[in-house]
């Protein structure tokens, strides 16, 4: 990739009749400052690196981009260079097939951690023989992941800086707030361009720095000073709609697109001159838009979609393309409507998309086909447990066994702890659970994590063990078919790297927190473990914030991190079941360890003297429900609702089992 030719200035512009107007307003510029949804104005991009895994072991072996190649788990493939498709080789052929369509393709088996070799992984030869013996590592490419969003984010800053330094007044570009950048998944990142484009808009036409004589959301801003815009060959511009023509003079959005395009394309640049590896964008007003876009035009190309293009744009598309409509909701609005095309579903009236389906689902599918998609980019997104498991082939049956694949998976999570921020205590996980499957049985326990503790390999390790060890002696360890191990519940903004629970407890009861009673999930429902230790701390205290939260109670569930379909999906094969959403239909255990009890309304196992504490919970929570006022919501931000009666059907229940306060209990307005 080269570096393309810088934009041409907008002194090259011919200047339209001065008295003409934009349909946009000053109300509509001050919203792209502020990364608003509701802007016309906003602009998105979405990057997507190219066949990501491959471009990882492409960069690391120096192979010649001509080269084909593909990278192999076992005798899967799960990532496939461009050179190698053009011999029909997908990700749906066995390795070996691979080979007899292209002898010359260079198979590259992923890194491994190996059985009784300590938790180092490595890239290993025989590895695709040793499925019994190795745990497949994807460490390598998250290095590479972190280093290429490095590059992003600098490049971002570059911009950042070069419009800080312009002019100074109202509305000047170094009151912009900084682009948001989600890292979305190992290989794909969107960023809301919206406030740098905001400010590259401010420098390049002073004109609109005028504060407006009247009101600021009704006074249309001054039309651009051109007649037509010059775009960069080497996007791929979606055409106009058929009732557009591109004679029309260009307004501020298109404007705003243009520099979108040029940002992203530097950003391209960048990754390219400074790590060698190519990425596909899209350019758009929203997240959907951008996230189609990015994978029109593989490889190494970026796709524009300007807002009068957008019909053109979607109307070529399966509407079970579109995210939240390729389940359950895409099998019924194509059985209802018999077609699966956006083209013929934008003929069909809003009206008669309500008789056939509730209010808010048929207004959100009217908007959604036609580009309509306040969805935030959010730059704090962050896992919510981490997950490390092996499924064996045949069980293991000993102890040793058990024990080297424990510390394995203590060494993979640790390394990701460490990438999410544990060692600068950004962010600690505060319980470890432990997943068995024996047959078609499926258990998991649960412990806190020493709140004093600093995390790290043995300290993992020797919490895992420990749960093992209660497996063992329940006498259904053997034979074991799966095995994993988890961290969750995390806590942001740990000093000194003590939990606040640490705080809670003294002399012995700290030394046994680790001893602390666990609790089991199986297939039958749940149940409580006892510990050897005879006292016990609070299970999953988390302070005041009880007082504001679900009482805890659940399993945190696995959250692989890496999870996506596209060009390098992660092949999963090795997950532990996953456990059980919810407790409130499970079956009651028949007997409960001593100082211990059942919550009749949430099912949760709590200490006798959390009870009062816990129903004091359950009080306010219920009168927080009866105060708070049914409000309206963004649908369009957050997908496609539930069934209509769905919520009424939870209010309803809500009432029924909440209690009259008691004398000299006052409500509490909760917001």
């Amino acid at each position: 990739m080269s570096r393309s030719s810088p934009e041409p200035s907008p002194s090259t512009f011919s200047s339209n009749n001065p008295t003409h107007e934009s349909r946009y307003t000053y109300r509509h510029l001050q919203l792209l400052r502020q990364s608003s949804t509701a802007t016309p104005l906003r602009v998105i991009a979405h990057i997507d690196l190219d066949a990501f895994y491959a471009q990882c072991e492409m960069v690391r072996l120096d192979t010649p981009r001509t080269v084909p190649l593909a990278v192999r788990q076992w005798d899967s493939l799960i990532a496939i260079n461009y050179p190698a498709r053009s011999f029909g080789i997908t990700r749906m052929i066995s390795a070996g097939e691979a080979k007899k369509l292209c002898p010359e393709i260079v198979l590259q088996h992923v890194a491994t951690f190996r059985e009784g070799e300590g938790g180092k992984w490595a890239y290993r030869e025989d590895a695709f023989r040793r499925m019994n013996t190795d745990k497949v590592c994807l460490d390598p490419y998250r290095a590479e992941s972190r280093k290429i969003l490095k590059v992003m984010k600098d490049e971002i800053s570059r911009w950042h800086t070069e419009i800080n330094g312009g002019g100074q007044g109202v509305g000047s570009p170094s009151s912009t707030q900084y682009a948001g950048l989600e890292k979305a998944s190992v290989d794909e990142v969107f960023i809301d361009l919206s406030p740098l484009v905001y400010g590259v808009l401010l420098q390049r036409y002073p004109e609109l720095r005028a504060e407006p004589h009247d009101d600021d959301r009704i006074t249309p801003l001054p039309a651009p000073p051109t007649t037509a815009l010059e775009w960069n060959t080497e996007d791929c511009l979606i055409d106009l709609d058929e009732n557009e023509t591109e004679v029309d003079d260009p307004d501020w959005d298109d404007v705003a697109t243009l520099i979108g395009s040029e940002i992203v394309r530097s950003v391209r640049t960048a990754v390219w001159d400074k790590l060698s590896y190519t990425c596909s964008a899209g350019v758009a007003r929203n997240k959907m838009t951008a996230k189609l876009g990015s994978a029109c035009n593989k490889p190494n190309k970026q796709t524009i979609v300007r807002n009068r293009a957008m019909q053109n744009f979607l109307g070529g598309y399966k509407f079970t393309k579109i995210r939240m409509l390729g389940g359950k909701l895409g099998d019924q609005v194509t059985a209802l409507f018999g077609t699966e095309q956006v083209s013929d579903l934008l003929k069909v009236p809003l009206e008669q998309m309500r008789a056939k389906l509730d209010d808010d689902t048929a207004n959100w599918l009217f908007g959604i086909i036609r580009g309509e998609d306040r969805s935030e980019v959010n730059s704090r997104t962050q896992i919510k447990s981490m997950l490390s498991a092996k499924s064996f082939r045949p069980s293991i049956n000993t102890i040793d066994q058990a024990d080297k694949w424990l510390r394995i998976f203590a060494a993979d999570i640790y390394g990701r702890l460490v990438e999410d921020g544990v060692l600068e205590h950004k962010r600690r996980p505060r319980t470890v659970a432990l997943h068995h499957r024996q047959g078609s049985q499926v258990r998991s326990r649960q412990i806190p994590i020493p709140g004093a503790t600093p995390i790290d390999e043995t300290l993992l390790f020797e919490l895992g063990k420990t749960l093992f060890r209660q497996v063992i002696t329940d006498g259904r360890a053997w034979p074991c078919a799966n095995l994993s191990l988890s961290v969750g519940g995390f806590e942001d903004g740990v000093t000194k790297n003590r939990a606040i629970d640490s705080f809670l407890l003294r002399g012995e009861q700290a030394k046994d927190a680790g001893k602390s009673a666990a609790r089991e999930w199986t297939s039958e429902g749940p149940s409580v473990v006892q510990q050897p230790s005879g006292k016990r701390r609070k299970i999953d205290d988390s302070g005041i914030k009880r007082f504001f939260s679900k009482p805890s109670g659940t399993n945190p569930q696995p959250d692989p991190d890496n999870a996506k379909t596209g060009d390098s999906t992660e092949r999963l094969d090795e997950h532990a079941t996953p456990m059980p959403q919810s407790e409130e239909n499970s079956p009651q255990p028949a007997e409960l360890a001593p100082g211990l009890y059942t919550c009749g309304r949430c099912g949760s196992v709590l200490s006798e003297h959390e009870r009062g504490e816990h129903d004091d919970w359950h009080f306010a929570k219920d009168l927080a429900d009866e105060e708070r006022p049914t409000t309206g919501t963004h649908q369009q931000a957050r997908g496609p609702p539930t069934h209509a009666g769905a919520s009424n059907s939870r209010n309803k229940a809500n009432r029924s089992s909440r209690g009259k306060p008691e004398k000299g209990q006052t409500r509490l307005t909760f917001g």
